[in-house]
């Protein structure tokens, strides 16, 4: 990963004299991904005097205990924005480090019995819809489910139910984000819902065709995402014969199952 450092707050004449005995040398992030847990070391003498990190847009910034020492700091927190992200390590009311890092945008690879999906998201105009998917992702939700809904020139649906057609249990769902400027156009990828606007959880679709009608129809379903690899892997899942199952239309006759979702970058 490419990072930049871009200011060295040094307040004072001279850091151990200025600033409580407090002098920083190094920030350095590790697994910098939107949505996933990333470390971040801090490095350098007498941290063990008092110091801080402040990341404003890495929510949930938590010491790991085991870091404890005069000469390391560690932290966790989960990046919440793509671009730039900058990270101060503050002591004494003074930034010792300041550095900008970039926080790549957010891709994910699907592996399924079938082939390969890479989806890249856009956590910009989808930022609710975005980190919800991610969730699921980084829990390892998806595994083992399928694509339980198949209409050709349409769409293909999946990660709600296992093989058995057995629903996993989900997340709270999530406000409706559709009207975000972005398209049910061919190869994007939305949340599902009921006909509750406010009702997506962990499943989604990917368009085979554009369903502009879908940006509006009752209320629109928002997209997230987009296939940026794989395609011909949905259009083969949207060729697959489909029958009526446990009350459920459309599923696939021999289940294409979702072996896993990773988080690439």
């Amino acid at each position: 990963m490419n990072f930049r450092l871009a200011a060295i707050g040094l307040a004072c004449a001279t850091v151990l004299a200025g600033c409580g005995g407090l002098e920083t040398t190094t920030i350095t992030p590790d697994r910098l991904m939107y949505g996933n847990v990333t470390t971040i070391m801090v490095n350098g003498p007498n941290l063990d005097k008092g110091i801080t990190l402040n990341a404003p847009n890495c929510s949930g910034i938590a010491e790991v205990t085991a870091s404890a020492g005069p000469t390391q700091k560690v932290y966790t927190c989960t990046p919440a924005v793509t671009g730039p992200m900058t990270i101060l390590a503050v002591g004494g009311g003074v930034v010792l480090r300041s550095m900008t890092v970039n926080v790549p945008v957010p891709q994910v690879s699907m592996k399924t019995s079938m082939g390969d999906i890479v989806l890249e998201l856009n956590p910009v105009k989808a930022p609710l819809s975005a980190l919800n998917f991610m969730q699921y992702v980084n829990a390892n939700f998806y595994t083992n489910l399928i694509f339980h809904r198949v209409i050709p020139n349409f769409m293909i649906q999946g990660g709600g139910f296992d093989a058995a057609l057995v629903q996993a249990t989900t997340r709270a769902a999530i406000k409706l984000e559709a009207g975000n400027g972005l398209s049910n156009l061919r190869g994007t990828v939305a949340l599902a819902r009921t006909s509750v606007a406010d009702s997506a959880t962990s499943q989604f679709f990917i368009n085979t065709v554009d369903n502009l009608s879908l940006d509006t129809l009752s209320g629109g379903y928002a997209v997230f995402g987009q296939v940026i690899s794989g395609m011909a892997t949905v259009d083969a899942i949207s060729a697959v014969p489909t029958a009526t199952s446990s009350g459920m239309a459309d599923v696939p006759v021999t289940p294409v199952v979702i072996n896993s979702v990773t988080q690439t970058q």
